[in-house]
């Protein structure tokens, strides 16, 4: 099975981010994959062009990080094959379809210098999955449509052209995808915050900022410790970031706590045990960078000589010469 993910460099990576995702996908590092910071993705919106080259690399170090097998690791703006398919499958793509995706009607529909990349952008997605002939899309439950869009590209395309492209499956992250933010937990702990956000645990955060972020997590008055998502969803964060990072059960775990200082300081030192190797890994990464560029040659290098076949037989069969 060939497995296929994107992160976009919309801001620092969270905690979130490495349980639902980074860690997932190097635990499955003897099965064949394509990762890849989508930095093209970050350009559908007003964006500083420092900023994004920065986030662009720290990014892609920390994938190296986690552990992810090392030619699997590559910048999407590095296989020109990504832009390539992507306007094939505008060709292909409906304009009702499009206009119905939700990142769309919120944050472009109606709205003043609104960038066209930000209605045809779910292309761009689904040439990322489609090139690599991926079986499974591991994603979250905000990319449902995105996937499903990808789905009926693949169908019509091979319809009206000749089979050319995998028709892929959605693989739905688990709980651990969806980490809640510390300060409001009916909201998703989100990369795109601001950087000092204080409900948000950043991979990159040192072990006294995680510790006093934990701390300082929104609880409740009633001091009982459940697992208990609807009246008690900070706790229920808590618990659940706990169980994600020591593999205890949230509801196992809240039988332990007679107190909230408990559990946030268990917590707190879960968060840290955890990250300290990525981001021990990180830094090692950082003060080598010509290694750092090799390793993300080499994740282009396989990414284009595995994407390229798919691409000459798009272009064929939709009548271009390749």
């Amino acid at each position: 099975m060939t497995a296929v993910s994107g992160i976009t460099p919309s801001g620092r990576l969270t905690l979130g981010n490495y349980l639902g995702a980074l860690r997932r996908f190097a635990e499955h590092r003897e099965e064949p994959g394509f990762f890849f910071v989508a930095d093209l993705h970050a350009m559908t919106t007003r964006h500083d062009p420092v900023r994004l080259a920065t986030l662009t690399r720290e990014t892609a170090v920390l994938l190296l990080a986690s552990g992810l097998a090392q030619d699997s690791v590559f910048i999407q703006s590095a296989v020109p094959a990504h832009a390539q398919l992507a306007y094939l499958l505008e060709c292909t793509a409906y304009v009702g379809e499009l206009g119905r995706m939700v990142q769309y009607k919120e944050k472009g529909r109606g709205k003043p210098m609104t960038r066209a990349s930000l209605f045809t952008y779910p292309c761009l997605m689904a040439a990322d999955i489609l090139l690599y002939g991926a079986d499974r899309v591991p994603v979250g439950g905000d990319q449902d449509q995105h996937v499903e869009l990808a789905r009926d590209l693949a169908i019509r395309f091979n319809r009206s052209y000749g089979q050319t492209f995998v028709v892929p499956e959605l693989q739905r992250a688990g709980a651990t995808g969806r980490v809640r933010d510390l300060l409001t937990p009916a909201a998703k702990m989100n990369k795109s915050d601001p950087d000092d956000a204080g409900g948000v645990l950043r991979m990159l955060d040192s072990p006294d900022v995680l510790r006093r972020k934990v701390m300082r997590a929104v609880t409740d008055s009633d001091g009982e410790v459940r697992h208990d998502a609807v009246a008690k969803p900070g706790v229920t964060n808590l618990l659940e970031i706990l169980a994600a990072c020591t593999g205890t059960p949230p509801a196992d775990a809240a039988a332990r706590y007679t107190s909230y200082g408990d559990l946030k300081a268990d917590t707190a030192d879960a968060v840290v045990a955890l990250l300290e190797p990525v981001q021990h890994r990180y830094w090692a990464l950082v003060a080598d960078p010509g290694r750092v560029d090799n390793l993300l040659d080499a994740g282009r290098d396989r990414a284009t000589a595995f994407a390229s076949p798919r691409l000459d037989a798009a272009m064929q069969a939709i009548g271009l010469m390749s």
